[in-house]
């Protein structure tokens, strides 16, 4: 087990309590040394998927640099371990990014149990919350080479890495405000060299970083924000699950990536505030705001965080 401190991947002792750590000797079953592409390839078959295929390593989901295709399983994964295609959508070169779904997107959540059946008896998933507080477990499959952006998640998960390596990256929700935040995500794209004159706030971020290779096992706390670089052809399974109580979360969430309900109201009254504020002059405009941010300081931000 390895807690991840800034700038390092030593096993220190963490001051937080709900931070990430690389579980390692996890028994996960006999998928990383099953999951070889031939073998994936011939239990994927010819079912289709809907991948993402960008020409660029660093994907972009506010810019969507990328473009959605659908691809025979098999294709999908022969392609995502090759450098350079014969046959391609965009480029010779382009990389792919399979995140399974559910049935139907929009009322179904992903699990690899189900959409996978052929798969479940060789992967274990880590028993470390309730069964009733399951969500859903992602199939993930990308390219050499592919970062994914950076964003947060409003579920706990774990992010098991059964073949091949990832380097991952995180940051704290107490450096949010150094992000640069469209929504649930970062416009920081190249997290180790930013652009420092558009994003001067990036650097107070404290970067907490690892690699995970076959078999480790990466907890990401709710909230914490990551950004996920594939370092050679890997496929990897999150398993998302519901560490507050149910009622606490969005029921049309099939992603679970919608903000918890309180907290979309929260945001929804706030519009309103701001709107109201606007039918003062600018100098009286700025001094309200100014309170606001003062009230909700004192009455929201928690003392127990560094």
């Amino acid at each position: 087990m390895r807690r991840l401190q800034p700038g390092s991947t030593t096993p220190e002792a963490s001051p937080l309590q709900r931070s990430p750590l690389v579980l390692e000797g996890i028994d996960l079953g006999p998928c990383t040394r099953k999951w070889t592409p031939d073998y994936l390839g011939h239990v994927g078959g010819a079912r289709e998927v809907k991948v993402h295929v960008a020409s660029v390593a660093q994907m972009d989901f506010i810019s969507k640099n990328f473009v959605y295709r659908t691809l025979p399983f098999d294709k999908l994964v022969q392609r995502a371990t090759e450098e350079k295609h014969k046959e391609f959508f965009i480029s010779e070169d382009e990389k792919y990014y399979l995140r399974s779904l559910g049935e139907d997107p929009r009322k179904d959540v992903a699990d690899i149990r189900k959409q996978f059946p052929l798969l479940e008896e060789d992967i274990k998933f880590p028993k470390f919350f309730k069964e009733e507080q399951f969500f859903s477990s992602v199939f993930r499959i990308s390219s050499p080479g592919l970062q994914l952006w950076t964003h947060y998640d409003v579920m706990d998960n774990f992010l098991i890495q059964v073949t091949g390596k990832k380097r991952v990256v995180l940051f704290s929700p107490r450096d949010a405000q150094y992000l640069y935040l469209a929504g649930t995500k970062s416009e920081v794209l190249d997290i180790d060299n930013p652009d420092l004159t558009k994003y001067p706030l990036f650097a107070k971020a404290r970067r907490y970083e690892c690699s995970l290779e076959a078999g480790d096992v990466l907890f990401i706390p709710a909230l914490w924000f990551h950004n996920v670089i594939s370092e050679e052809f890997g496929v990897g399974v999150n398993v998302f699950w519901k560490h507050l109580p149910p009622e606490c979360y969005d029921k049309t969430d099939t992603y679970g990536n919608k903000d918890p309900t309180a907290a979309s109201r929260a945001a929804q009254i706030l519009d309103r505030a701001l709107k109201t504020l606007s039918e003062l002059p600018e100098e009286y405009r700025d001094f309200y705001a100014r309170r606001m941010v003062l009230h909700i300081q004192d009455r929201a931000y928690s003392k127990n965080f560094e």
